[in-house]
């Protein structure tokens, strides 16, 4: 048996027995000879003396072994004693005890934690405003930037994201839009038909499609796909060190990424509320006309006559200012991934959470400042 070699000899006398450990308790030794386990035999009611004079070396795996070892001695023995432990031993032997101390009695909560972490919340999402003004304002300057030159405006990026984020999601905001539309009919109707008013279910179709559902509806949409996708894009970019390139070269990321995304979206919001306002329109008529005994002809005079065009307008106003802060928030929350691919994944989630957010907030904005101003 080498000196480096892990052993431990027992020896008794008439105060006991004694243990000596000795040679190189590190792991490549341990694994090489095996790890050793408590002889318990002999040591029922007796004082043990653990004597670590003759240990040469010791690392944090042989530490814990040993640990872990007179701990089962205890378990039999009367006592035990150790003598001349490392420094490092004790150091490690408390480490362990703290966490496994951490690990079963976990803090007691406070009367005023839950106050705080109100607190925090509240801090960042303050920050989290802040930061999206900050950054629509970056935008808004290198989109002023752009129109001044307009060479600078990658085209086919425009373009492509056009279709991405705007055709590509015209059928799932259609099929929302017209569903949208026949629960409104027949949710209006059973509470009209109380009345005697069943021909008013146009008007509450017309008026709540086109002021709110319509916009509202493609917002939300478009958020969970546009802002979750320009994120997990840009953040993926991110992390293959393509911006750092970008920007390496000369390049602009905000003009290259940013500007083209913003503009598209813009561009198409418009367009897909129209689309979403008919279709919820349409999805009213039918509802009317197999269920409320309306005919299409009687719906769209009463559409015309009881529903003013201002309320459509009213609904289309709301189109850039959703554009503007999905496309916003996408974009920003890629650029803030981390260097770790779980990064993408929490940006993502982020991205769509907080534009679904601030679509309602701006919609509660507009629907108190429409009111004020008596529209």
């Amino acid at each position: 048996m080498t000196s480096s070699t892990p052993a431990s000899a027992w020896s008794r006398d008439d105060t006991g027995i004694t243990v000596t450990v000795s040679g190189a308790w590190i792991t490549s030794r341990l694994d090489q000879v095996g790890w050793p386990k408590a002889e318990r035999s002999d040591i029922a009611g007796q004082v043990v003396v653990v004597d670590f004079q003759k240990i040469e070396t010791l690392d944090s795996n042989g530490a814990l072994v040993l640990h872990r070892w007179i701990e089962q001695l205890r378990k039999s023995a009367a006592t035990v004693e150790l003598r001349h432990p490392p420094a490092f031993y004790e150091r490690i032997t408390d480490a362990y005890a703290q966490s496994r101390t951490g690990a079963t009695s976990p803090p007691t909560g406070r009367w005023g934690d839950s106050l705080a972490e109100i607190g925090h919340r509240a801090i960042d999402l303050a920050k989290a405003t802040l930061h999206l003004l900050s950054f629509q304002g970056q935008i808004a300057v290198k989109l002023a930037q752009t129109l001044v030159r307009p060479r600078q405006l990658r085209a086919k990026s425009v373009v492509h994201h056009m279709q991405a984020a705007g055709v590509s999601a015209l059928p799932i905001v259609g099929l929302l839009s017209f569903l949208l539309g026949v629960v409104t009919a027949y949710q209006g109707a059973d509470q009209l038909a109380r009345f005697g008013a069943q021909i008013f279910t146009v008007n509450v179709v017309g008026i709540g499609v086109l002021r709110e559902m319509g916009a509202l509806i493609t917002a939300i949409v478009v958020a969970g796909r546009s802002a979750s996708a320009f994120a997990a894009q840009i953040g993926t970019m991110k992390i293959n060190e393509e911006i750092d390139a970008m920007r390496v070269i000369g390049l602009d990321p905000i003009t290259v990424l940013v500007i083209p995304r913003v503009l598209a979206l813009c561009l198409m919001f418009p367009f897909m509320v129209i689309f979403a306002d008919a279709l919820g329109i349409l999805g009213g008529a039918i509802m009317a006309t197999l269920a409320l005994d309306i005919s299409f002809g009687q719906f769209l005079r009463q559409f015309q006559t009881g529903v003013p065009i201002l309320h459509f307008w009213v609904g289309l106003s709301k189109a850039p200012l959703f554009a503007m802060a999905i496309a916003a928030i996408g974009c920003q929350q890629g650029l803030m991934v981390g260097q770790d691919a779980a990064s993408v994944g929490i940006r993502t989630t982020a991205a769509v959470v907080q534009a679904i957010f601030f679509v309602i907030v701006i919609d509660a904005g507009m629907s108190i400042f429409v009111s004020i101003l008596g529209v």
